[in-house]
């Protein structure tokens, strides 16, 4: 892998806020293997006081710190190793209420009410139709960044799964939004069910009558208390206003690979007319053709780090032809993809922010 190219700092250190336990399971993870945490905190936006402290961080600079931990620590499936490591039970108030619930369905339900309180960039939807499942999406937050923490977030949902009925259920299938390639085994045995990759969703996909399954610790009068405590907790919280251009970027990924990521039909799946949709962008001083573009560069460096062949990036960014797929890293990075890879990685220097 050629390294690590880090995004305009600025971007990991704005946006929507979490509690940070993903990040805190990493540091710990970078000290039992002895590596030097505090440079990777730094070069994602963040502080080793931040994380003692117990500070709310930035989404974005969490997601940043995973790919780095992930890279340094020469492993792919770093978010589903911090999944493991996990006691559940530091989700805090969101464990509670989940495992005071009466049932799965309610569960999960009270989870999609509350569960910005531990990520404002998360939501959680339960789907009946056209199969009962969990999605999660993100506000506010490009997914098109995230690999990692995505993965922890499904994995520690079925782990959660797994301790409320107190059996080992597995799902029927779970689906990711962002790429993979070669062996997938390993997370197929870890999740027991089909994975998806390059969906058109972020989602867990379960039998039938699994939602519907007991909770072995349900308990109504604590899930009372707790549901008022969250009650409370949410009205002190103001919820971020999502800028519209993550909403477009968001709504692009999936269909990238498709070649079908034309304003006209981006502009559908937001509700909009071609005319709105484009006076929205424009009042943030947008155009569609320019975050197109800007989201294949991003994707672009990515997958170029990941030694995808440039056929299998052009087909990724939506590019008909790897010819034209070259031509763009060209005007992008002055380099042909091959050139790009064998350049040396220039890390930039920032300063640790709180």
């Amino acid at each position: 892998m050629a390294g690590q190219r880090e995004p305009d700092i600025q971007n990991l250190i704005n946006g929507p806020t979490s509690w940070g336990l993903a990040t805190r399971l990493a540091v710990q993870h970078l000290e039992r293997a002895g590596i030097e945490v505090a440079p990777l905190l730094s070069r994602s936006g963040l502080s080793s006081a931040a994380i003692a402290e117990r500070r709310r961080i930035h989404v974005t600079a969490q997601m940043h710190f995973l790919q780095l931990v992930a890279h340094v620590s020469k492993n792919a499936w770093m978010g589903l190793a911090l999944a493991k490591e996990c006691d559940l039970r530091e989700m805090g108030m969101l464990y509670y209420v989940m495992a005071s619930s009466h049932d799965l369905n309610d569960a999960f339900t009270r989870l999609g009410r509350y569960v910005r309180l531990g990520n404002e960039a998360l939501v959680v939807r339960l789907k009946e139709k056209p199969a009962c499942s969990v999605e999660v999406s993100y506000t506010g937050v490009q997914r098109h960044r995230d690999q990692h923490n995505m993965e922890l977030l499904l994995f520690a949902l079925v782990r959660l799964c797994r301790k409320l009925v107190g059996r080992d259920l597995s799902p029927h299938k779970v689906r990711f939004v962002h790429h993979r390639t070669g062996d997938l085994t390993y997370i197929r045995r870890v999740f027991g069910c089909e994975v998806e990759f390059g969906a058109e969703t972020d989602e867990i996909i379960f039998n039938a009558g699994t939602l519907e399954l007991p909770v072995v610790g349900d308990d109504p009068f604590l899930n009372e208390l707790i549901l008022k405590m969250c009650d409370e907790a949410m009205t002190t919280r103001m919820a971020n206003t999502s800028r519209f251009r993550t909403i477009v970027e968001n709504n692009i990924a999936p269909l990238l690979p498709h070649a079908e990521a034309s304003i006209g039909t981006v502009a559908k799946r937001l509700g909009l007319s071609e005319r709105t949709f484009a006076r929205k962008l424009a009042a943030e001083g947008l155009s569609f053709s320019e975050v197109l573009d800007q989201m294949r560069r991003e994707l672009a460096m990515r997958y170029l780090e990941d030694d995808l062949q440039a056929s299998q990036i052009a087909w990724l960014l939506g590019f008909h032809h790897p010819s034209s797929f070259s031509h763009a890293c060209r005007r992008w990075t002055g380099k042909s993809p091959l050139e790009f890879r064998r350049a040396p990685v220039q890390i930039p220097t920032v300063e640790a922010t709180a």
